[in-house]
């Protein structure tokens, strides 16, 4: 799978997370903190190999704007 980076979190710093990247297949790949125990046992019906990280809505926000933009 080949992603291109659509934004990354400005505050990050160096080339960490959270960042939204889109796929060559047309979807969207979040990279993330991933959620603690608790919080993953909160979420309705994983299946089986999902998880779930956080993002900040700006990051989430920034990277629609650039696909809108035709990045």
């Amino acid at each position: 799978m080949k992603l291109t980076m659509l934004y990354k979190d400005q505050g990050s710093g160096g080339g960490g997370c959270p960042s939204v990247y889109l796929a060559d297949s047309g979807e969207f790949v979040v990279q993330g903190i991933q959620l603690d125990a608790e919080s993953l046992a909160a979420l309705e019906n994983p299946l089986p190999g999902e998880t779930a990280v956080r993002i900040a809505p700006e990051v989430i926000l920034g990277a629609v704007e650039r696909y809108q933009s035709g990045a």
